[in-house]
């Protein structure tokens, strides 16, 4: 009997993925030799060009058909012997986000594979010490006498960070030229050009800290002693390890427990291997002291990535991880992208945190994709968390990962002690400011013995949520147990299921007239600071005072050198900074957050406060926190208050299982945007349409169409609808439906559509 025919396979494959331009995919016809052996993410030889010349490519996928005529397309040559390459567990991880959180596959390419085009551009001047930073400061004593204020200043800076640029001494230091010259001809300077930019990511220490980034690959392997606590947390992970390694941990430490020492103890231990380590961070805010921290443990092994950086200056940490001179990459959720070749270690810290999540297509969450991409290379993840997620504490108690917990902090600093302020009794007894009287009192106490404060102003979930001021009640959805959000038609409405009200003009619940949405900013309060405590040094960090590439850094430095005693600033200023001399923190309108649109705000109220209170007490000296709320007895500032985090995940896990929200259920959100009001309600409804008709016998419920917390964005009107489902691939099925039916119907082209999965 003759033989069937085998059926010619084909595979899309990329050529030139070290540029940034990764918008075009080429046929090959796959030999019958290599049919069992090629698969997605497989690096091949390909003739390419008129001139056929053998070139590296990556297969994406294989196909029976072809696009256009199957005699002219090209034949793959062989798979290549550069092995399994970077490149190919970076398409292989591609290749994941785009099965799980949806989007095409040259999204979710030019989202993994690292931008290589190199920038040429202008030189600049760079100065550099050519003494100890120990003479640096005996100059600097000896100029400040003779009143050389100029070289001073520059002593003075370049003592504690021996590299600077000279545009920058001109401009922050206000030195000249002349002082420059005076001091190159003393050979205490030399001043070189360097590639404008080539400086830009130098990470600072304080003038008392001359052991600082760019002295070269000073390195104390030792590190901090560990307490005993902190050696059997290292001990217990590193023995599950051996038994699991691919077993996920998280590490749920009080505030100021010391994680990032027992980070610092299983980087050696991966370093020591050969192998290489990414350590995710949830702010760029946060990449001064992360840094600071790893440079002065590991050396100049560590570098940074985030996302202010230039083109060029990607480049130049692309070529530092090509080289092997960068061992350690810190940065936020892009970092988790380094193309190591031999990732060992994956560490996120302050998983909770939702920048952790795109807002980008792919909307990937860097957790799990983490988990995806230590799986492809056999590295470890290990995640840390003062507060940790729900989904990641759920998972961690039912032994799914390993679950390691700090309970003191390090040394002998001690959690601070926390008093609630009920914000309606301050209004009945006449105090109609943002203040209450008891943290007046305490700020008065801490400016008196020369000590900090940070205020923190919890303005998440301020999109118009209505409140009684006399009795504290919050308008919610009788179904979806969220606030419902004032929008300017005068309706009330809920973000999940499209309930609507009208608006109210007076309490349900006490009849007060008291009711309405808050207003408030960090603007204000700083003026009131201001006016309340006229010989106090304040300043602010939030969004319009951190611009530019070191706005964040130039506000916590100031902050940590004490050219402040007050510090003001929104969510940003509570992650995982450590001041000592903080001894006092005021939670400013802590329920903000509490009633926004989301069914996480009970959570991620509970996570600002425990972070914003453990900012306090760090020290020598013993901290306190002042929590102000109209809602003092809601589980989430109780438990905030006395860091119980047992007592915080039962009760909201309890709601969760009620509600079927995750981790109790998976929930997708998808995403509708269009700049025609009509044309977007039409395709909203003819998605629930669809939904509805491949639901089958899929246990799930589809909510929506609803209008988004913020409606309209950029003339783009928005809509959402939600799955719940107890199964994770009933919701990944029902979505590729969706995106086959959105791709073939012409009627969707006006409308943006993205993906959100378990947020």
């Amino acid at each position: 009997m003759q033989k069937a025919a085998v059926k010619q396979k084909y595979a899309d494959v990329i050529v030139d993925i070290t540029h940034e331009k990764l918008d075009r995919v080429y046929q090959y016809r796959i030999p019958d030799a290599l049919a069992e052996v090629i698969v997605p993410g497989t690096c091949v030889d390909v003739p390419f060009g008129r001139s056929n010349h053998l070139t590296r490519a990556y297969v994406l996928g294989l196909s029976d058909d072809v696009d256009y005529d199957p005699a002219k397309i090209k034949e793959i040559a062989a798979v290549s012997d550069k092995g399994l390459t970077i490149e190919s567990r970076l398409i292989r991880l591609a290749m994941w986000i785009r099965h799980t959180y949806g989007c095409t596959m040259i999204q979710a390419l030019k989202t993994v594979l690292p931008v290589k085009e190199k920038e040429t551009g202008r030189r600049q001047k760079q100065l550099r010490l050519s003494v100890s930073a120990e003479e640096a400061l005996q100059l600097y004593r000896e100029a400040e006498k003779k009143n050389h204020m100029a070289k001073a200043r520059l002593l003075q800076s370049l003592a504690g960070n021996p590299v600077m640029l000279q545009a920058d001494a001109a401009k922050k230091l206000k030195v000249g030229s002349a002082a420059i010259a005076a001091l190159v001809r003393d050979g205490i300077l030399t001043v070189s050009e360097v590639e404008a930019g080539a400086g830009e990511t130098a990470v600072d220490v304080p003038p008392e800290e001359p052991a600082c980034v760019e002295t070269g690959p000073v390195r104390d392997v030792s590190g901090p002693q560990l307490s005993e606590e902190q050696n059997r947390a290292v001990e217990e992970i590193l023995n599950s390890w051996q038994e699991t390694p691919d077993r996920p941990c998280l590490i749920e430490g009080v505030t100021g427990s010391g994680k990032t020492l027992v980070y610092m103890a299983l980087a050696e231990k991966v370093l020591q291997e050969g192998r290489q380590v990414i350590i995710l961070i949830p702010e760029i805010s946060l990449s001064w002291q992360n840094v600071k921290r790893f440079r002065q443990r590991f050396g100049d092994i560590v570098t940074v990535i985030h996302s202010r950086m230039s083109r060029r200056e990607r480049y130049r940490h692309y070529e530092k991880v090509q080289s092997g001179s960068a061992q350690i990459v810190v940065g936020p959720r892009s970092a988790l992208f380094t193309p190591f070749t031999n990732t060992g270690l994956i560490i996120l810290d302050e998983e909770q945190e939702s920048s952790y999540r795109s807002e980008e297509t792919p909307r990937y969450d860097a957790r799990e994709t983490a988990i995806a991409r230590a799986g492809i290379e056999g590295a470890h993840v290990v995640f840390g968390s003062a507060t940790p997620s729900l989904d990641s504490a759920c998972r961690a108690r039912s032994g799914e990962w390993l679950y390691v917990r700090l309970t003191e902090r390090y040394g002998n600093a001690v959690l601070p002690a926390v008093e609630i302020v009920d914000m309606r009794k301050e209004l009945q007894d006449g105090n109609r400011s943002m203040i209450s009287r008891t943290l007046q009192e305490q700020i008065a106490d801490r400016l008196a013995n020369r000590q900090q404060t940070i205020l923190f102003l919890n303005k998440r979930g301020m999109a118009g949520f209505i409140s009684c001021r006399s009795c504290g009640t919050v308008i919610k959805c009788p179904h979806c147990d969220v606030s419902l959000t004032a929008h300017r038609n005068g309706m009330l409405i809920c973000h999940y299921c499209n309930y609507r009200t009208p608006y109210l003009t007076a309490c349900p619940v006490c009849g007060s007239p008291h009711i309405y949405g808050f207003r408030a900013g960090t603007e204000k309060i700083e003026q009131t600071v201001k006016k309340m405590f006229p010989e106090a040094r304040v300043i602010r960090m939030d969004a319009d005072t951190t611009g530019g590439r070191d706005g964040h850094d130039r506000i916590l430095k100031a902050f940590a050198a004490h050219e402040a005693d007050i510090l003001i600033g929104t969510q940003m200023i509570v992650k995982g900074h450590d001041f000592p001399d903080v001894t006092l923190v005021g939670a400013l309108l802590a329920d903000l957050s509490l009633f926004a649109s989301d069914y996480r705000a009970a959570e991620r109220t509970y996570q600002l406060i425990v972070q914003a209170v453990g900012r306090a007490g760090r020290g020598s000296s013993p901290g306190s926190a002042v929590i102000q709320t109209y809602n003092p007895d809601h589980y989430s500032i109780a438990s905030a208050a006395g860091q119980d985090y047992e007592y915080f995940y039962r009760q909201e896990l309890a709601i969760r299982e009620l509600l079927r929200y995750p981790p109790a259920a998976h929930l997708l959100t998808i995403h509708l945007s269009c700049r025609d009001a009509a044309r977007l309600a039409t395709g909203a409804g003819y998605v629930k349409q669809y939904l509805e008709r491949v639901q089958k016998n899929r246990a799930v419920s589809i909510i929506g169409p609803a209008p988004e917390a913020v409606a309209r964005v950029q003339e783009y009107h928005r809509a959402v609808i939600s799955i719940k489902g107890e199964k994770l691939e009933d919701l990944l099925q029902m979505r590729a439906f969706l995106e086959s039916y959105i791709e073939i119907n012409s009627g969707f082209d006006e409308i943006r559509v993205q993906y959100d999965l378990d947020r």
